[in-house]
């Protein structure tokens, strides 16, 4: 890769544009695996939920733009859910689901 720049202008064009939901995700994991060791966690498992809410970040940021909300606003979503962690996220998502699926 270091003989080919056109391979690094690609990548750096590619994180200039991408870089709110890059640095949203990071954000989010590292806020998730801090809370979750500072809660008396194990490593292991601090680095599962900081994973899992980076993605989840991932998947909520790239659809901000659905809502009407730019993607500059995506670290203070994973900030949220950084915060808030993985099991809080999925147990208002299944509240949400159950009760849409009760107004049918």
């Amino acid at each position: 890769m270091p003989d080919r720049p056109e391979t690094w202008a690609l990548l750096l064009a590619w994180l200039e544009h991408h870089h709110p939901l890059i640095y949203a995700a990071i954000l989010s994991g590292m806020l998730a695996a801090a809370r979750f060791i500072y809660s008396g966690g194990s490593l292991r498992r601090a680095i599962g939920e900081g994973f899992i809410c980076g993605l989840i970040t991932l998947a909520i940021s790239n659809g901000l733009t659905l809502f009407g909300i730019p993607a500059e606003y995506a670290p203070f979503f994973g900030g949220v859910v950084g915060l808030l962690g993985a099991d809080f996220i999925r147990d208002r998502l299944k509240r949400v689901a159950i009760r849409k699926a009760d107004q049918l």
